[in-house]
């Protein structure tokens, strides 16, 4: 292929995808310009809530009810376990760690939490009320069944 008919084809893939790119561009950054530095929203406020949130896919991690900011987790604390541990869910009230947290790669239950599931966060996030910066069209697979069962039937 020539020089010529790369930069035609470039030019085209450019022409096509810029008002896609710009699209997406001004809706995650609104009215500022490229060469401009915006203002950052504010910070969002995590979700404090009791409810359980639903869970997009299996084996998805619970999300954090509350907030967890200044929580010390480091190879020798872990303020999470201070309510979640399975000796403090009484008094705490907090749902205790799940079994799969006791085991070791080998399917083996530990008498405390395996190392590999110690960092909370590194799974778990605090639930946040803000709208996503763009659209998002995920839909679970239950109800993409159900759509698919809807549209068999007729």
């Amino acid at each position: 292929m020539t020089l010529s008919r790369v930069a035609v084809i470039a030019a085209a893939v450019v022409a096509i995808a810029a008002p896609a790119f710009a699209q997406t561009t001004s809706a995650l950054r609104g009215s500022t310009g490229l060469d401009q530095e915006g203002e950052p929203p504010p910070i969002a406020r995590p979700v404090d809530s009791a409810a359980r949130q639903v869970r997009n896919y299996p084996e998805q991690p619970p999300l954090i009810p509350h907030a967890v900011e200044g929580y010390e987790i480091d190879i020798n604390v872990n303020k999470c376990l201070s309510c979640h541990a399975r000796v403090r869910t009484g008094e705490s009230g907090a749902p205790m760690l799940s079994v799969t947290h006791f085991m070791d790669r080998e399917g083996q239950v530990l008498a405390s939490v395996s190392p590999r599931r110690y960092f909370c966060t590194q799974c778990h996030v605090p639930q946040y009320g803000v709208q996503p910066p763009v659209k998002n069209d995920f839909v679970d697979i239950d109800t993409m069944l159900l759509g698919a069962k809807s549209g068999a039937a007729q």
